[in-house]
Parts: C-alpha cells; structure tokens; sequence
C-alpha cells in the first residue's frame, strides 16, 4: 500500500529519539500516547477516528511505535504513517461502545505479549480523548505495571518546530488571511450571522490556488453584539445591526498546522470606549512584539504588554497567548507555554505563539491578536492583516 507522508522518516525519528530522551530521564518504559496531535507528530496518522480509542506506544528499547485501533482505521495507519505492517495492531469492533469489552483491555494484552507487563508505563492522563474508563481497565489488564504520569511529554518535545513545520504552519497564515477577508467581505448589516461562518468555512477549506486547507481545530468563533463580552461564543442566525460590534477568531490550517488570527469589526460608528480599548490593544501589542526574543522568559512578555497597557486604565487579567501549531479539535493550542506570570519558559528559535491580549468588559471586548515565530534575533509575525479595529 502507498504511503502518503507529510514529513521524512528522519525527522519522524529525531521526534520519537527526542521523546524517548524524555521517558528515559522520567523512568518511563513504555508511553501510551492518546492525543490525536501526538500521535500524528510521531508516527503521521490522520484521521477523524478519534471518537473511538486508539493510541500509539513508545517502547523505550524499540525503534518504532506500535499503532494501536480500531480495525476498521488500520488501513489509515498503513497509508499514512511510516510503521510497517507488524507495527499495526487492531481490535475488533465488538470493543467499540460496548457494555463488556474495552480498547484498553486490547492494549493491555499487546503490552504483555511484547513482555512489557511488569515495566513502568506511562499515559496521557489529561488528554481529552484518555478517559477515567481507559485508565482503570488499563491498570485491571496489567496488573504488575507500575503506572506513571505522562501527560505533556510529547507537547513539550513539539513547542520547538522544524524548518517544515514552519512552512506549513506559513501556508496555515495564507488561509487565515483569506478567511479574514472573507469574514471582513461577508459580515454587514441586515446579513445572518450563519451566513457569514458559511463563507468563512469555505475559505478555510478551499485554502489557497496552490494548495487546499483542512478543517480547523477550532470553529470560527464570531460573537456579536453583547456576546462580544465573552470570547468563545459562534454565531446564531440572527441579522447583523447598524453599529453592532463583532469579533472574529479564526485559523487557517494547512495539513494539521494551524495559524489561529483575531481581529475585531464593527458595522457603522465604533462606540468610544471600544475605540479607546483597541488602540491600548494594539499599542500593547506593538510594544510587546519588539521585545520578544529568545532568551526572554514568557513571563517577561506578559509584564512588557500589562507595563504597556497600565496607564490607560484597562486590565486583563487572563493569559495574553500560548503556544500553538499541530493540532486537533477541540483546540489548537498546544497546552504547555503560555504568557503569563509565573511562566518561566525560556523563549528558542521556531516555536510559534499566538499573541492573543484580548479584553473583555461587562458589555463589550476587543480582540487583536498576532501569531508569531520566535526567529534567531527576535520574532516575525507569520500574518499580514491590518493590526487595527476594522471598521464597516
């Protein structure tokens, strides 16, 4: 069967040397990777089989993963990973939403068998797709396995991306663009809220002329109106207003790469306070950009933006961005960097932040964000939108 890869099997290896390196100083013999973003970035399985349980293992001493689910998606793992066939593993379907059977008692019996069944294994304990279930038939099927923690060893192993990945999460910032534009081009008085998101999905979707895009981890999250007090509202099928507020954050994504990107519209005259608002945002935003660089910690980028926006009078008191890049629903957000006190990540060349200081009042909010490269001297937006309130 042709295999379709998006990455060499030379950097897929470095991935998993550089995992191994981490199990390796943890005591970790086996790691059972759950996360749907991880197991893509080791192995290079896609697909929208993640409502059921399948998993990677990392074996300390092996060379390659196991690959391990439903049987019905092992062809996916064979067209689009580098593991050969005896590294495919499924289970049959009578394991999935059943009242007696489990995937992880399938897992557990691979382990043994491979004559790991008393080594100490490690699971990603606080990834959406790992359940309490998973966990406890986990440890019924091996019960001589002593059980670590392994949650965000391979987040942290992905914050530093290659040449590669930067240039597919570069096309992700084209798409972004266009579905910018598309939103900017479609939102306007008397139209549906709906009928915009329509004309957002089809430029994320249909991406560029050189390339398509794929599906977003996140949905376009558009609130209107009041609704703008709040960030992770969508849209209804209400009627856009005269004078109406909207804020717009979007991504592009190109091959699971994501570059997520904020803006905020208003439709006629933009009340004061919002005016007042996005200009303490942007020039916030301005000066924060031109201190970051590697060798600062994220904690210091947060004191450089709340130092720049002290003497307007406004406070934001949530993160003001994280890290971010391959991922799936329901987040594009990596879960390991964000810019905030108490941060003390060491900022390096090629990992990529989303900016995002929005503020939200009792009525209203802004959002203006940037996502960025940290590049060898400083940082380079990977975007090109009008860093400004856009306005109708």
């Amino acid at each position: 069967m042709e295999k379709t890869l998006y990455f060499t099997k030379e950097e897929y290896a470095n991935r998993i040397s550089h995992v191994k390196a981490e199990m390796l100083l943890r005591g970790i013999d086996v790691l059972l990777v759950t996360d749907p973003a991880n197991m893509n970035y080791l192995s290079g399985f896609d697909g929208w089989s993640f409502y059921v349980h399948q998993c990677l293992l990392i074996f300390i001493d092996q060379d390659e993963p196991v690959w391990i689910g439903r049987g019905q998606d092992s062809n996916a793992a064979r067209l689009m990973t580098y593991l050969s066939d005896e590294n495919i593993y499924s289970y049959t379907d009578d394991h999935v939403h059943s009242l007696t059977k489990h995937p992880m008692d399938y897992v557990a019996k691979i382990i043994e068998e491979k004559g790991y069944g008393k080594k100490t294994i490690a699971t990603e304990t606080d990834s959406y797709y790992y359940t309490a279930k998973c966990q406890e038939r986990l440890e019924t099927g091996l019960k001589n396995a002593k059980f670590k923690d392994g949650h965000n060893i391979v987040n942290w192993v992905k914050i530093v991306k290659s040449d590669a990945e930067i240039e597919y999460i570069k096309k992700a910032a084209k798409i972004a663009e266009k579905a910018m534009e598309a939103a900017f081009n479609a939102i306007d008085v008397g139209i549906r809220q709906c009928d915009a998101a329509a004309k957002i999905y089809e430029a994320q979707i249909s991406g560029m002329p050189e390339y398509g895009g794929d599906y977003s981890a996140i949905i376009p999250l558009i609130p209107a109106g009041v609704r703008t007090s709040t960030p992770h509202l969508s849209w209804t099928d209400e009627q856009y207003k005269n004078n109406e507020t909207v804020i717009l954050e979007l991504s592009g994504c190109y091959r699971r790469y994501h570059c997520p990107l904020a803006r905020t519209l208003i439709l006629g005259e933009a009340p004061q306070k919002v005016k007042d608002l996005a200009d303490v945002v942007v020039e916030g935003i301005n000066t924060t950009l031109d201190f970051i660089k590697p060798g600062v910690t994220c904690e210091e980028i947060e004191r450089t933006w709340a130092g720049s926006i002290a003497k307007s009078g406004f406070i934001k008191d949530s993160r003001v961005g994280y890290s971010f890049g391959l991922n799936y629903p329901p987040d594009w957000g990596e879960h390991t960097v964000s810019l905030r006190p108490g941060d003390k990540t060491i900022l390096k060349p090629n990992m990529t932040l989303h900016f995002m200081p929005g503020i939200w009042l009792d009525d209203c909010g802004v959002e203006i964000s940037e996502p960025i490269r940290v590049t060898e001297k400083g940082c380079e937006p990977l975007t090109n939108y009008p860093r400004r309130l856009l306005v109708k």
